[in-house]
């Protein structure tokens, strides 16, 4: 399975859709990406997991990381996210409570 990523502005923020699955073998385009934002001087960034399927520990690894590049210059990174099965990877990782997790992009207006 692929990975595919859209970014679009919302609300004054950067929003990266994500659609396939976050692996080991994916989770490099979605950290290029997050780095190619920041640097381009995006701070503020939700990410949309609605279309993701597959969620492993790298791509947990790259959403912290794109956390911490984020913070570094008084940022945010949140993340959109309904889905049973992955909202249960970030409570028992215990990133429920270091990530803000909107239920729809709705809530982004």
């Amino acid at each position: 399975m692929d990975l595919t990523l859209t970014t679009r502005e919302a609300g004054g923020r950067t929003v990266v859709a994500v659609a396939g699955e976050i692996d080991v073998y994916t989770a490099p385009k979605l950290r290029d990406t997050i780095t190619d934002l920041v640097a381009g001087g995006a701070y503020n960034l939700v990410i949309d997991m609605e279309g993701v399927e597959f969620l492993d520990s790298t791509g947990l690894g790259v959403l912290v990381g794109g956390l911490k590049k984020v913070r570094a210059h008084d940022g945010s990174l949140e993340l959109i996210c309904n889905q049973d099965r992955l909202l249960k990877i970030f409570k028992i990782t215990g990133l429920a409570k270091v990530f803000v997790i909107h239920g729809s992009a709705d809530a982004l207006a």
